[in-house]
């Protein structure tokens, strides 16, 4: 009988040097993965997730923030903090490198999947796929990289506590919404981690999965806006509010602060600068969408603030009209280094808008016509994508309790399906086993460390007050 090598995960603390991978060595069963995942409790007690203490030498977390503003514009920067000011939610979603530093010190089997880095529950919400069906999934991939799965986990348990409480829900509802995100991880992990690769691959959670997890109001109103989104192209929506004609030319209105042409983008060079742009990023495309891309022109480009985390990055819109003055509204945003790179090391891209694209395709059922990445002039990389491709944004300030765990789950079972697709994850099945252990630890953990958000909010508001940070509210 042939033999089967034994299969080696090896959990490591994330002290110091990044974790090891999972190791096999074929021919191995999904079996042995299981057990060898299962295993794995031994030395990295499931008990062990849901526990958040703040470490003694733990890093000042707005000296973290601010150590990313020396390479942002510095004038949108009081936007950022104003905008984190609103909330410690809003503070959770604009602090993915405050968290990924604590992540760094808490325990992980050493699995690695390709994670999505800033995994809260705003970043999932609904768009089109380039055969015209909507899907709900993961759509923000800037910090996306190889990394230990629980990551991922843990910020969205997380935001579930801490949009809870934004909606003023009683202190149980928050965590109810946390452990339904962790539960329909592991089961959906559980079943993706049996089908066969191609099915994993596949596999996709439609607008009518979502509308059926839903009760009958919810699900009519999500019908409805499903309908509205899939009416014309994105394009076409924000047209008349973004662009007009002015002097006979086509350009993007200016609305600053939020909006504006930079100094740059007046000059005569500028106009060839952009065409340089993208031509490199055409190279980045197969041929077929080369030849939809070149039925358009382009026809200005300026800064839109856009998110929470991003502001202050180099995020610009970009005109493109055909001969018949049909209008595309590109998205061109800056791609900096992950914010967990340097806890889980530097990925496999050196250019980190290509980073971003990798990750996106490897994680969404289907992405953007028009992803690609370019390096501008200046040295600086971006990747591009639609601004608007019938997205429909959760309106979580709106979710009730009931609504909120609903959407946990949708959550987790996309960032189950996600994780799938880019990993063998029956290991990390046969660690999560069926009961309900973990799921309930995830509940402590996101109610722990949603506190310590609280607490770094109070920090920004102090720091705020005593003018160590400027922050604009009103932008």
């Amino acid at each position: 009988m042939k033999k089967v090598a034994r299969i080696h995960l090896v959990p490591k603390a994330m002290e110091g040097a990044p974790p090891p991978r999972v190791t096999a060595t074929h021919p191995h069963s999904i079996d042995e993965l299981f057990a060898a995942g299962k295993a794995l409790r031994d030395s990295i007690p499931r008990a062990s997730h849901g526990a958040w203490k703040r470490p003694a030498d733990r890093p000042d977390p707005i000296a973290l923030l601010q150590e990313s503003d020396a390479d942002r514009m510095p004038e949108l920067v009081p936007i950022r903090y104003g905008r984190m000011l609103q909330s410690p939610f809003a503070f959770y979603r604009g602090s993915a490198a405050v968290m990924a530093s604590d992540l760094a010190k808490t325990p992980n089997t050493g699995i690695h999947v390709q994670a999505c880095g800033d995994c809260h529950l705003m970043n999932f919400g609904g768009f089109a796929s380039p055969e015209r069906h909507v899907l709900f999934d993961i759509n923000d991939f800037d910090e996306t990289l190889p990394a230990p799965w629980e990551w991922d986990v843990k910020r969205l348990v997380a935001s579930m506590v801490l949009a809870s409480r934004a909606n003023g829900h009683a202190g149980k509802d928050g965590r109810d919404a946390a452990v339904a995100a962790a539960r329909s991880y592991r089961k959906r992990l559980h079943a993706f981690a049996r089908m066969q690769p191609l099915d994993v691959w596949y596999a996709r959670i439609t607008a009518e999965d979502a509308a059926a997890a839903v009760s009958s109001t919810v699900a009519a109103r999500l019908r409805a806006r499903v309908a509205k989104a899939m009416s014309g192209n994105g394009s076409e929506f924000d047209f008349p509010r973004l662009a007009g004609v002015v002097g006979g030319r086509t350009t993007i209105r200016d609305a600053p602060p939020l909006i504006f042409h930079p100094d740059a983008a007046r000059t005569p060079e500028f106009d060839e600068t952009l065409n340089q742009v993208f031509a490199e990023y055409r190279a980045t495309l197969s041929d077929d969408r080369r030849v939809l891309l070149d039925r358009y022109r382009v026809v200005d480009a300026a800064i839109k603030v856009v998110g929470v985390g991003s502001v202050g990055r180099r995020c610009w819109i970009v005109l493109l009209m055909s001969a018949a003055n049909d209008p595309l509204f590109l998205q061109v945003k800056e791609a900096v280094a992950s914010v967990l790179e340097p806890f889980a090391g530097a990925g496999a891209y050196g250019h980190h808008g290509q980073r971003v694209v990798m990750g996106q395709r490897l994680m969404q059922p289907a992405s953007d016509l028009f992803l690609g990445w370019v390096t501008a002039p200046n040295g600086r990389q971006f990747y591009l994508r639609q601004l608007r491709d019938a997205k429909i944004k959760p309106l979580v300030e709106t979710f009730d309790a009931e609504v909120m765990a609903t959407y946990g789950r949708l959550c987790g079972w996309s960032l189950a399906r996600a994780h799938a697709r880019s990993a063998e994850v029956a290991g990390i099945a046969g660690y999560l086993g069926t009961g309900g252990q973990f799921d309930e630890e995830m509940g402590d953990f996101a109610i722990a460390y949603a506190d310590q958000a609280g607490r770094d909010h109070a920090a920004l508001k102090a720091a705020v007050r005593d003018g160590s940070v400027i922050a604009t509210t009103d932008a």
